[in-house]
């Protein structure tokens, strides 16, 4: 009998005794160690569920004594947490590698990425288009962009796409080059083809990507279906209950909808729209769309790129990179377009920032509009570069920064000889975006990032990678503590989409959504936390992830 199977016994209700008649509840759980995250961050025994929400809490003897259960979960002390929530990532697209991309994450040179293509076309021989994602040349000895050289004498006949590890940059072969009708003349506003002696090299910035993206086949119904259900399987094993989704159209919303009224898809979505005008259409016109399971309630903009790929907007230059100080994926004008449509349907912003440049440009456009302080709930994602004397912005328009903190960790290394000495100081800055309006989602943007909770919560609170690194942390004094960590991937994640009445807590009238680990992260020793392990998770009173450990 393994571990975990000693923590869980059923036992009939007729088995317990009492003079008077006892409530009937589908889920009871004893002898736990369970955080509520509630306003007083308050610890309990006992939790009673029935129809999928929580009914009562309490301590051990209280909730026996009051529920008899035909599943009761003795948990012997361990850990007890709400169903974690990250407040942002790519579900439908991490579902969808997982099934047609090569992962390149990691790879320690573009030698290795080519021989992991090479044995992907082995392994897929019927695929035309080759696509891997997850390189990062800053991992490699030499730390300038790859050419197409090599991919054209390897693959001259299949089209090839290798984006990076951020999403920002791409690089393609010429098959794909000429399929895409990229030439040295093509140019694209909020992108760049780079040119060598005249000629593309392969590499695309930022909007240059969809000139190749547009012509690979789209997935019909069934591979979204499966891309969506292959998400959600890996996501219940890492203790997700629910997911911000930053980027939706109407075609992969519709999918969602069905599969979870289905019964299928039990991942809790909160959407965001993709600008298309067929999808803004579609929703807009109905307002927002609220489920327990699915919640369409506002837009996702780009402003700019990615500071590993030098296309985040920086106010100045890189600082390792004279005269470029990135780009803006989209031009002002159509940036304040999009969210004035946006606050005349009521719906929330949630508009990609990185570089200081850029943050600046969305919190003056989000206060031109807002005015004031306010609970709409307007979001920066990744906030990453922030000039000094912007921080002030986020609360003076009660702007929400909505972060990853395995970015900082991911990025520490290389991301001071971007932005120098000063201006590094501004950037990962958590602590200080927190301090703003007091609360902050806290999400990993993968599959950019690791799709563990766990690792957002060591990053957020030791600020080092997974090998220790470096042993003071980075930048400390941006630290959150393991209380405002825990709130990030709960209930302040639930708040950033207006659902703190719903989930978020373990607290009565909200959805019973738990997530049972091995070790408690809240007390033990830091250097612990990465090797925490999920042993259950809970949805709506049902398992829906059981470690076999």
């Amino acid at each position: 009998m393994n571990k975990l199977t000693k923590l869980i016994f059923v036992m009939s209700a007729l088995s317990l005794f009492s003079c008077s008649p006892k409530e009937k509840a589908d889920l009871v759980i004893l002898n736990a160690t369970a955080y509520t995250v509630d306003e007083d961050f308050s610890i309990v025994e006992a939790v009673a569920v029935k129809d999928g929400k929580i009914v009562a809490l309490g301590s051990s003897s209280e909730i026996s004594d009051r529920y008899s259960s035909s599943c009761i979960i003795d948990l012997d002390k361990k850990a007890l947490y709400p169903g974690f929530i990250d407040a942002h990532c790519h579900f439908y697209s991490y579902g969808l590698g997982l099934l047609q991309r090569a992962d390149l994450t990691g790879t320690e040179s573009f030698e290795k990425v080519l021989e992991i293509m090479e044995n992907h076309r082995h392994k897929f021989p019927s695929i035309q288009w080759l696509q891997g994602r997850g390189w990062d040349q800053n991992l490699w000895i030499d730390k300038t962009f790859p050419d197409n050289d090599e991919l054209n004498k390897l693959f001259p006949e299949n089209p090839v796409i290798l984006t990076r590890i951020d999403g920002h940059a791409a690089l393609v072969n010429q098959k794909a080059l000429e399929l895409a009708g990229i030439d040295a003349a093509t140019k694209i506003s909020g992108g760049e083809v780079a040119l060598k002696n005249g000629q593309p090299t392969g590499m695309l910035i930022d909007n240059a990507i969809g000139l190749v993206t547009r012509v690979i086949p789209k997935p019909d119904a069934t591979m979204i279906s499966e891309a969506l259900l292959t998400a959600q399987h890996n996501c219940f094993a890492a203790g997700l209950t629910g997911v911000h989704e930053a980027g939706l159209t109407k075609e992969i919303i519709k999918i969602i909808d069905s599969l979870q009224k289905a019964g299928l898809l039990k991942m809790r979505v909160y959407a965001m729209l993709s600008p298309t005008q067929e999808t803004l259409d579609a929703y807009f016109k109905n307002g927002i769309t609220k489920n327990e399971n699915l919640n369409i309630g506002s837009i996702k903009l780009y402003a700019d790129g990615a500071l590993g790929s030098r296309g985040a907007k920086l106010i100045d230059d890189y600082s390792d990179n004279s005269g470029n100080s990135g780009l803006l994926v989209e031009n002002p004008e159509t940036l304040k377009k999009y969210c004035q449509m946006a606050y005349d349907n009521g719906f929330q912003v949630c508009t990609h920032a990185i570089g200081d440049s850029a943050n600046r440009l969305m919190l003056t456009i989000y206060g031109d509009i807002l005015k004031n302080k306010n609970d709409l709930r307007w979001r920066i994602e990744h906030a990453q570069v922030v000039a000094p004397s912007d921080f002030d912005l986020f609360g003076k328009y009660s702007v929400i920064p909505s972060v990853q903190p395995t970015h900082a960790t991911s990025d520490m290394f290389w991301a001071g000889y971007r932005v120098g000495a000063e201006r590094i100081k501004g950037a990962y800055a958590y602590n200080d975006l927190l301090r703003q309006n007091g609360w902050m989602p806290l999400g990993t943007d993968f599959p950019i990032e690791n799709i563990n909770p766990i690792h957002t919560f060591y990053a957020s609170v030791v600020r080092k990678n997974l090998d220790g690194k470096p042993e003071t942390g980075f930048q400390m004094e941006n630290a959150i503590s393991r209380e405002e960590a825990l709130r990030g991937m709960t209930l302040w994640a639930a708040k950033a989409a207006f659902e703190e009445n719903e989930k978020g807590s373990i607290s009565v009238g909200k959805l019973a959504d738990f997530v049972i680990l091995d070790k408690d992260i809240m007390t033990i020793a830091e250097n612990e936390i990465p090797n925490v392990k999920v042993l259950m998770t809970i949805v709506s009173g049902e398992t829906v992830f059981l470690s076999e450990q």
